[in-house]
């Protein structure tokens, strides 16, 4: 079974065909999903989606991109949605200094905000990071130096598609975060990821599609399901010298500890070999 960490089911280019993706997912043994909010309206729909499929879990938070609109008001509502039973994170969240479509201090003052709310609220965080390593580093390790002996220490959150270097990622794992890892690492012209995926533990990695987007190899360019985060597992279990069998436990593993949620197997009549699905060889 696998979990993909980082979904946008929500996202218009489903909806002609969502209980089809949600299909396929469930016969490339995804057994669950979490679905992540970037701005308000997302993340209600994703608490909607949540709340009518079983195996499709939360997360609701202000994208850097979006931090701009986060005001008090829409801060007081994302509280409100990250009560309900299937949130189970905040995110996602974080800094984004490639695209800038929110100032730089506005971004921070967004990102603090909401760290404090998920402390608060007792989940995790699900972190947004795309050239700004070291701010995001240093935010993340004071708020997490905050959590000693809280019931997050250990599992603060994820570094979501992560695009930092070996170096960031060991100053993640001390702090309690896991590196979750997409699409990009089955790219022929991958660089230092898949280095990075040798070098790290097996307990702090996780697999997502981050879909629509960042769809793996051979589908590269095109629209991204979650029954492709096999693909990323694959190509992981490769790098790693494991079985995907025990690529996709230690993952489903680290979900279930990192977001607390139980993953149940999925029902036999809802699976089918993978080759079947024209993903494996």
């Amino acid at each position: 079974m696998l979990v993909d960490s980082h979904a946008h089911l929500d996202h218009p280019r489903f909806d002609g065909d969502r209980d089809g993706v949600l299909k396929r997912a469930g016969e490339a043994e995804v057994a669950a999903i979490v679905t992540v909010g970037a701005d308000l309206p997302s993340s209600r729909a994703a608490v909607e989606l949540a709340s009518r499929h079983e195996r499709v879990y939360a997360s609701v938070g202000m994208h850097p991109h979006d931090a701009k609109n986060l005001d008090g008001a829409t801060l007081a509502e994302l509280r409100q949605l990250g009560k309900h039973a299937k949130v189970v994170a905040v995110g996602e969240i974080g800094l984004d200094f490639y695209r800038d479509l929110s100032p730089r201090d506005v971004q921070r003052r967004a990102f603090q905000a909401q760290l404090a709310w998920a402390a608060k609220l007792g989940k995790p965080v699900i972190i947004h990071d795309r050239d700004a390593h070291q701010p995001v580093m240093d935010i993340l390790a004071d708020w997490a130096a905050g959590l000693s002996g809280s019931a997050l220490e250990g599992r603060v959150g994820v570094l979501h598609t992560f695009s930092g270097d070996l170096p960031m990622a060991k100053r993640a794992m001390e702090v309690g975060f896991y590196m979750s890892i997409s699409g990009p690492v089955t790219y022929h012209n991958a660089r230092q990821l898949p280095d990075i995926v040798r070098a790290l533990p097996l307990d702090r990695l996780l697999v997502e599609t981050d879909c629509p987007f960042l769809a793996p190899h051979p589908y590269r360019g095109k629209r991204n399901e979650p029954a492709y985060v096999r693909l990323v597992a694959e190509q992981m279990a490769m790098l790693k010298g494991v079985s995907l069998d025990e690529l996709a436990r230690a993952t489903t593993t680290n979900a279930q500890r990192l977001f607390g949620f139980e993953v149940r197997p999925l029902d036999d009549d809802q699976q089918r070999p993978a080759r079947e699905l024209g993903i494996a060889d």
